[in-house]
């Protein structure tokens, strides 16, 4: 059964929260993490992406950016910006977007759980992405963002969570510049941190890393360096947990993750629909957008055209938990064996866009001659992600997209 803890969250002042709160490092490129922290010197980014503190060409992983991180996070701390709670607390942390609100409870995941595979992952990580998320990690002795877990909802949980947040008045309440509202609350009584903390133990079997794997494996892998380096190991230290947001798995909703692709490998246009036809039923649908609104359906955007791309039978297998994703379809019978694609991990002819942008940004991606072709994709299911954790099976890249995202320093986990 999984772990979760109560912890002395290191947090902003109720009137700092919403100028300290930023989206995660992950999203954005340097030069945009400059431009979201401009005119605003308290926003975490200045910790998160610290080289927009540097000269710019700063290596992102010199020693310098590090070093950079950890003098805004003691400056942070010592201006009174951030300020830890006395005691152990779980925290609620609700978002809004469109008139939906998913909430979820902030606590400590155990790095033994990850250690263990009770906390299941659906993407590999890089080794590169890893190593610099550890040494963020080690620099500051803090997990400075969560990672966003779903697991299986339990009633029980979802009552203690709505009492609270209809009897007490949130700590921060606020909308983003993005439009999303943030909603934060303390969990102050000790019997309901106790009771939450027991639910999961008893009620949980799984947690299911959602968004921020690079950051999870992380966090576990600098937690267990830390235990084998302290010869007094009890295992009750703070570096044996990590930063998570916990969200019951039938609030959260997967956006779809599209394609877009610079050239047709050398293919008239005329050529690629008919080869299309060898796998997919190709119906025209004009120049008003095409969303595909069933599994194995897709839409597709070249020369000004919209198309409906229906896979035919056989050219999928539905019971097979990675067999059955339309991102294996469209790769095994569209991006490799006709636009020569070969990994989608390191092409330079191939770009992902998330659903949060519309099906409007495929359009202008081709209309402005950049791309050739868009390919609009279904969007997978929390039961099929949940499938392929539990199998032990791992997604192809850009298969996920979660909206909204979480917004980092509404709390951080300190590692001692």
């Amino acid at each position: 059964m999984a772990v979760v803890k109560p912890f002395r969250g290191l947090r902003p002042p109720a009137s700092l929260a919403a100028e300290i709160a930023c989206l995660p490092y992950d999203v954005m490129n340097p030069a945009e993490a400059a431009a979201m922290a401009e005119g605003r010197e308290k926003s975490l980014l200045h910790i998160t992406r610290s080289e927009i503190d540097l000269p710019n060409g700063t290596d992102l992983h010199s020693e310098e950016v590090y070093r950079k991180a950890f003098e805004n996070f003691t400056a942070w701390q010592e201006r009174g910006w951030l300020v830890q709670d006395e005691s152990p607390h779980f925290y609620i942390y609700a978002q809004t977007m469109k008139g939906r609100t998913q909430y979820g409870i902030v606590g400590a995941a155990s790095v033994d759980d990850y250690l263990s595979g009770i906390i299941k992952k659906h993407e590999l990580t890089r080794p590169d992405k890893e190593e610099d998320r550890m040494v963020h990690v080690r620099s500051n002795n803090a997990n400075i963002e969560p990672v966003f877990f779903a697991y299986p909802a339990v009633r029980e949980l979802d009552r203690i969570v709505d009492r609270i947040v209809r009897k007490e008045t949130p700590e921060y309440d606020f909308v983003a510049e993005d439009g999303i509202g943030h909603h934060f609350w303390v969990v102050r009584d000790g019997k309901t941190n106790a009771s939450i903390e027991r639910i999961f133990a008893e009620e949980v079997p799984f947690m299911y890393v959602a968004d921020g794997h690079h950051r999870t494996a992380a966090a576990a892998l600098v937690g267990k360096e830390k235990r084998e380096r302290n010869p007094s190991h009890s295992g009750d230290e703070e570096y044996n947990f990590f930063l998570a947001v916990h969200f019951p798995d039938d609030q959260l909703k997967i956006l779809d993750y599209n394609r877009v692709v610079k050239d047709l490998n050398g293919l008239a246009p005329e050529q690629f629909l008919e080869r299309l036809k060898e796998s997919f039923t190709v119906t025209a649908r004009g120049t008003r957008t095409y969303r595909p609104g069933k599994l194995h359906n897709f839409g597709m955007y070249l020369d000004g055209q919209w198309y409906s791309l229906t896979a035919l039978k056989g050219t999928y297998d539905d019971s097979d938990p990675i067999g059955v994703l339309d991102v294996t379809i469209l790769t095994e019978k569209v991006l490799v064996p006709l636009l020569d694609i070969q990994d989608l991990r390191r092409s330079k002819r191939i770009d992902f866009i998330g659903g949060i942008r519309g099906l409007g940004e495929l359009k202008r991606r081709v209309d402005s001659g950049e791309m050739k072709v868009a390919f609009a994709l279904y969007p997978v299911s929390m039961q099929q992600l949940i499938t392929i954790a539990d199998t032990g099976n791992i997604m192809p890249p850009k298969t996920t997209w979660f909206e909204p995202k979480l917004r980092s320093g509404l709390v951080i986990h300190k590692l001692d």
